[in-house]
Order: C-alpha cells, then sequence, then structure tokens
C-alpha cells in the first residue's frame, strides 16, 4: 500500500458567510477517486459563522456543556451537547479577533457530507471527507487530530472475523480508521502553518457511500463508558446516593 498525505495551498483566511466548498474546490484543482479530504474544523466554524462573542471563555464553555465530567484547577472535562468528551467543550480562543471565542460546527457530519456531495459532483469521483479537530487522550500526554464529521469514509474499520499474519481470527480488533487518517493529516497540516486542508491518497478501500454513518457513531455510547465521571465527581455521587441507603 502506498500512502500519501499533502496540504493544499491557497486557503484564504475565512469568513462568516464563505463558499467554503467551492473555496476549497478551487484550491484542490483536482482529486482522484479514493482520495480523502481532511479539513479543519476551524475554517467549518467560521464559514458557518460560529464565531461568537465572549468576554469571558468561561461563559462559553458552560453554554456549550451538558455535563461535566471531571474538574481539576482551571481545567474542565465536559461532555459537549455533541456528546464528545473533551477539554473546554471544544471551544476556541486561538485564531480569533480578540474578545471573541470559536464554537465547533453545529453539525459536523452534516457538513462533512455537503462538501464531500460537493467535491464528488464537481470532480465526478468518488472521495471521502472527514472534518478534524484538536483532542487530548485520557491516560496520554499531547494532543492529537480526530474526526469530529466524516462523510463518505468508513469511520470503523472493522477486522472481526478476518485473520492476522499468523492465521489466528481477530475478534476484538476494530481500527478508528477516521481518527488515524485524521492525525495523518494533522502532520502535514500542523497547528500554525496556514494550511487548514490536507489531502489523504492511498485508502480508497475505505471510501464508500455518502449515506455511512458518520464520526458522531464513533462517539461510545454512556451505558458502555467504564469512565463516565472523573475520580472526584464519582466520589461524591457515589456519597450522595449513599445518604439515601437505608442502613437499618
Amino acid at each position: 500500500m502506498n500512502l500519501s498525505v499533502f496540504t493544499v495551498p491557497g486557503i484564504p483566511e475565512i469568513v462568516a458567510g464563505d463558499d467554503l466548498s467551492l473555496i476549497i474546490g478551487d484550491a484542490l484543482g483536482e482529486l482522484h477517486t479514493g482520495d480523502i479530504v481532511a479539513v479543519t474544523s476551524k475554517i467549518v466554524s467560521k464559514a458557518e459563522g460560529r464565531t461568537v462573542v465572549a468576554a469571558d471563555r468561561e461563559d462559553a464553555i458552560t453554554a456549550e456543556s451538558v455535563r461535566v465530567v471531571a474538574t481539576r484547577g482551571n481545567t474542565r472535562i465536559v461532555e459537549n451537547r455533541l456528546g464528545m468528551v473533551l477539554a473546554a467543550a471544544g471551544v476556541d480562543s486561538s485564531n480569533t479577533p480578540d474578545g471573541t471565542v470559536l464554537l465547533l460546527p453545529i453539525d459536523p457530519d452534516a457538513s462533512a457530507r455537503a462538501l464531500c456531495t460537493y467535491l464528488r459532483d464537481r470532480f465526478q469521483v468518488d472521495v471521502g471527507v472527514i472534518i478534524t479537530d484538536t483532542l487530548g487522550r485520557p491516560w496520554r500526554e499531547g494532543q492529537t487530530d480526530v474526526a469530529i464529521g466524516a462523510a463518505g469514509i468508513l469511520v470503523m474499520d472493522d477486522l472481526r472475523g478476518s485473520v492476522d499474519a499468523g492465521g489466528r481470527r481477530l475478534d476484538v480488533t476494530v481500527a478508528a480508521s477516521a481518527d488515524e487518517i485524521a492525525g495523518a493529516a494533522d502532520l502535514v497540516k500542523g497547528k500554525a502553518s496556514g494550511m487548514p486542508v490536507a489531502v489523504v491518497r492511498g485508502l480508497g478501500h475505505l471510501v464508500t457511500s455518502l449515506d455511512a454513518p458518520g464520526a458522531a457513531s464513533i462517539v461510545r455510547p454512556a451505558d458502555q463508558d467504564m469512565f463516565r465521571l472523573g475520580s472526584n465527581e464519582a466520589w461524591a455521587e457515589g456519597y450522595q446516593a449513599g445518604l439515601g441507603v437505608d442502613r437499618s
């Protein structure tokens, strides 16, 4: 398998109301069948007018949160309205004018689907699209990009039932392919390069129909989450539950 990942120059500063699909299409020039276009969520949010005035970033985080998972010092890990568990609800104050913050797209999967539909129609090839954002990971230092929106690709590569190189059956392996692609794209896009779009070429076997599940399907359901609360929050919840127990 040959894999290449490269940035797409020529993307201007995006503002509310810009036709992002047209701008990205013009910058791409061409696409090959099986290409996957990775787009930084920041420019999607800007085009969709998700920049809001917020003198206090903490207020914006609260407004975007539906549940506090854990707190430590000034850091809040929360579940946001998209069901994602992350620091600061995805509210971003970098690369935005003073006194404003940038919220995540309202529906990243829908945004990815609209862009993917446009690119397929324009270039007459089957391609995929992911919208990426930067997250930390439990039990790991540092951050990496993951897919928060996706269209036209298999976001999970289910290898269960296949065999490994030694002929052993794989029973639990489900690769998070959309997140792996997002991480690869981030290696060339960077955080401050002014290159918010990249193309990943060589993974055409992951490109599929537009009605495939999007990135929202990657979020683990609450009933399968073994670490739904931080340690302090879990203790407090257990303590409160214990107060209601009849110990007679």
